[in-house]
């Protein structure tokens, strides 16, 4: 039986980082999990690779000559799948980026020029779907790349990268109870009426909900809204609240509706997602062109 790719991977990561808790927290595994598969490539090949003990883990001289080669095996099945992804491309191929919410915050005119440099034959095309589906597009395959927010059903099987981390804000109608106000502390947020994504954002519903920080008091939700504009018509003719992103309070600004900040709310995380198997270089350089350069 010849060794897979993947056990190479797990090899490489505990040789580099020396301790098997960080190797499978880099591998999204679980450490008996990556001991087992250990064990087992060293039964295959029939030599010790590492010499472990309570306080360190070694390489031993098989291990270290396995090292290089097997980083060279890596490197050349990650350059052949991308090398394949692009001859299925066309010449003025076409990507398209899902999100759910105008995301704003410079990203879209910072994609398109940094990614025009890179690709100026390549068609970029944004297209909205709703929170009924929280991968944006992604996971049935109609979108190549979504902006989404974190965290949501699926996300441990796709790759994600944040790009904007920031507070959590409320929005209500101009003739609320907090209307005047400058920020809320989310506790006296408890008893109101909220706007909930659907049942199907799942983690992501519940982030907007703030279960995490309700101390186990379930929200009053009067009503699901499966789109921005949705939100704002159930903003506008009912005295609910709903909680959004900072950026996006700018963003969405509109008479009639105000927004303050929410302390006692951890953050939120805006992400680019893609998914694992897309070795496509356009993927990458979509994807480096949201990496602020150093």
């Amino acid at each position: 039986m010849d060794a897979h790719l993947r056990d190479l991977r797990y090899f490489v990561a505990v040789a580099e980082e020396l301790n098997f808790t960080r190797a499978a927290e880099r591998l999204f595994i679980s450490q008996p999990a990556l001991s087992k598969q250990i064990r087992q490539l060293e039964e295959l090949m029939r030599v010790r690779l590492f010499e472990r003990d309570r306080r360190e883990v070694r390489l031993t001289v098989p291990g270290e000559a396995l090292l290089p080669i097997a980083r060279e095996l890596l490197q050349r099945w990650d350059e052949a799948q991308r090398a394949v992804g692009d001859a299925a491309a066309t010449e003025s191929s076409r990507l398209t980026v899902g999100m759910s919410t105008s995301v704003g915050r410079g990203l879209l005119e910072t994609l398109r020029n940094r990614f025009t440099e890179r690709r100026p034959g390549c068609d970029l095309r944004v297209r909205q779907v709703n929170w009924n589906d929280p991968t944006a597009g992604l996971a049935d395959g109609e979108v190549d790349v979504a902006f989404l927010w974190l965290p949501f059903p699926g996300q441990d099987d796709l790759n994600v990268r944040v790009v904007a981390r920031e507070p959590r804000w409320v929005a209500f109608r101009h003739d609320h109870r907090l209307a005047g106000r400058t920020e809320v502390d989310f506790a006296e947020l408890l008893d109101e009426a909220f706007l909930a994504l659907p049942e199907s954002a799942g983690r992501l519903r519940d982030h907007w909900l703030a279960i995490d920080e309700r101390d186990g008091r379930p929200p009053i939700v009067c009503a699901t809204v499966t789109n921005a504009e949705e939100t704002f018509a159930a903003l506008e003719s009912s005295g609910a609240v709903v909680l959004l992103a900072a950026g996006n309070a700018e963003i969405y600004r509109r008479p009639g509706i105000t927004s303050i900040p929410v302390t006692g709310l951890s953050p939120c995380e805006l992400a680019v997602a893609w998914r694992p198997g897309d070795h496509r270089g356009v993927i990458r350089d979509l994807i480096e062109a949201l990496t602020p350069a150093p």
